[in-house]
């Protein structure tokens, strides 16, 4: 628990919900009136400001003989995982306290999230099987489970739908993924499929169990759970991930399939990972002598729900739209009972339309529709995580619609 959290994230710097403004009431650059803003992906690019604050603190020099080698630690389960980054991982957690991390906890590293999905469903299903494990998740889901199941068209595993819908007793084994808080609506998860048996097997996704995104109510301890550099810090360029897993053989199978589909993970990028992971635990260590706003958490807090409480302001006023309601919960980070703000906005129309033509259509704004969520078309996922001239701009069309069903 930190005891550097902001008490009220949303009292101070509050904007107008239309001004295309940011929040010192600087004008922004304008977009011409026929440019698409695309919010349809979750490019964490909102983070940048802070880090462009942090100057040369996360800045580190690699020599051209340095990190040469395929090979980190032989002896080890990842043999391809900095000690560094296993380090900074732990900590990390620690500091946060999203995570059981001590003990007989194994850290595997892949290249994002994505590959590390792939990597657990390799690792928990077995050759010479008739049918592939059925995989499934709760709708609204994930819209790239299905594709990145089946990408492979693997004889081992196959994407069945939502979890909802599954029946084990007429499916057989199944492999659910529990994403939680839940992209695209923000929810918090548990498992759905009932009465598990030997046949059915847990992975969760945490990628977005952070203190900016929603309280953390409790460490999460889980037998594969997986974590994003992309989504805790914003670096999805470094395409570092990094999974907690309690089986040892399960870890092994999983550093295999990394190994077998890239032969490792950029050491260079483990090592900035590690570098900037262990800035911000520098900085909650050292918090007395801190300014809040130099706390990654608590400033990036802040920012999420200054956005959200000027979404929410624009949407009601509109009546054309919803939005979620998130009750608060207590967070053992802040110390405090806060409300969440998760990285997309899970917006319907009051209306039987797609949502996402509308948006295209009236506002030119790109999200993406509810449909790939496995849900209906009146649902749009809206990233809440551009820049922030691109977000103001979005807020400012979207007051502009007053009817889904007016000519587009």
């Amino acid at each position: 628990m930190t005891m550097c959290g902001t008490e009220n994230p949303t009292s101070n710097n509050k904007t107008s919900c239309v001004s295309p403004a940011n929040g010192n009431g600087m004008t922004l650059p304008s977009f011409p009136s026929d440019h698409v803003l695309n919010l349809e992906q979750g490019d964490p690019t909102v983070f940048e400001s802070y880090w462009r604050k942090m100057g040369d603190k996360c800045t580190m020099v690699i020599s051209g003989s340095e990190l040469m080698s395929y090979i980190s630690d032989f002896t080890s389960v990842c043999w391809f995982l900095e000690p560094a980054l296993e380090a900074a991982v732990r900590r990390f957690h620690r500091t946060v306290g999203n995570a059981v991390v001590d003990g007989d906890r194994h850290i595997v590293v892949g290249t994002g999230s994505t590959q590390l999905y792939q990597a657990a469903l390799y690792a928990l299903t077995s050759p010479g099987r008739s049918e592939p494990v059925s995989v499934v998740s709760a709708a609204p889901y994930y819209s790239s489970y299905p594709d990145e199941t089946d990408y492979l068209c693997s004889a081992l595993y196959k994407w069945t739908g939502d979890a909802y819908a599954f029946n084990k007793t007429r499916h057989g084994p199944y492999i659910e993924v529990v994403n939680t808080p839940n992209n695209p609506d923000g929810t918090l998860r548990e498992a759905v499929v009932k009465n598990r048996s030997d046949q059915g097997k847990l992975i969760h996704d945490l990628a977005y169990y952070w203190p900016q995104y929603t309280p953390i109510t409790r460490p999460a301890d889980h037998d594969i759970m997986y974590f994003t550099f992309s989504k805790s810090t914003g670096h999805a360029g470094s395409r570092i991930g990094w999974a907690i897993v309690k089986d040892r053989e399960v870890a092994r199978k999983m550093s295999k399939f990394v190994e077998l589909s890239s032969l490792g993970v950029s050491k260079d990028s483990q090592q900035r990972a590690a570098k900037i992971m262990g800035v911000i635990c520098d900085g909650y260590e050292n918090c007395k002598s801190t300014d809040n706003s130099e706390l990654f958490f608590d400033h990036c807090h802040q920012i999420m729900g200054n956005r959200w409480e000027r979404l929410r302001k624009v949407v009601e006023q509109s009546e054309v739209f919803s939005l979620p309601n998130y009750p608060k919960k207590y967070c053992i980070f802040f110390g405090d009972s806060v409300e969440p703000y998760p990285a997309f906005a899970w917006m319907e129309a009051e209306e039987d339309v797609d949502t996402e033509k509308v948006l295209r259509g009236q506002i030119k704004v790109q999200g993406r529709t509810g449909r790939r969520f496995g849900v209906d078309q009146r649902y749009v996922r809206i990233s809440m995580l551009s820049r922030e001239d691109v977000f103001n701009h979005f807020l400012e069309r979207l007051s502009t619609i007053t009817s889904v069903t007016n000519g587009h």
